[in-house]
C-alpha cells in the first residue's frame, strides 16, 4: 500500500494534485487551513492510493511525497 505525506504548511491549495489523481481520493479541505490561510490537501482514503505519484509530479511546490 502506498503512503502520501503532505507538508500542509507549504501547500497553496492550487488543486492541481486533486485533478491529477486517477483514484479521486484527494480533495482540498473545506475547513482546515494552514498558517497562510490556504485550504490544505486531504486524502479521503489512503487504502485506495495506487502509488502512481501523479499528485507529487503535478505539485508546483513539491509538498507531496508518495512512498510505495
Amino acid at each position: 500500500m502506498a503512503k502520501i505525506t503532505i507538508e500542509k504548511e507549504r501547500c497553496k491549495g492550487c488543486g492541481l494534485c486533486v485533478l491529477s489523481c486517477p483514484k479521486k481520493i484527494l480533495a482540498l479541505s473545506e475547513t482546515e487551513t494552514n498558517r497562510n490561510g490556504y485550504f490544505v490537501l486531504q486524502v479521503s482514503d489512503m487504502s485506495q492510493c495506487i502509488g502512481c505519484a501523479n499528485c507529487a509530479v503535478m505539485c508546483p511546490d513539491s509538498v507531496i511525497c508518495v512512498e510505495r
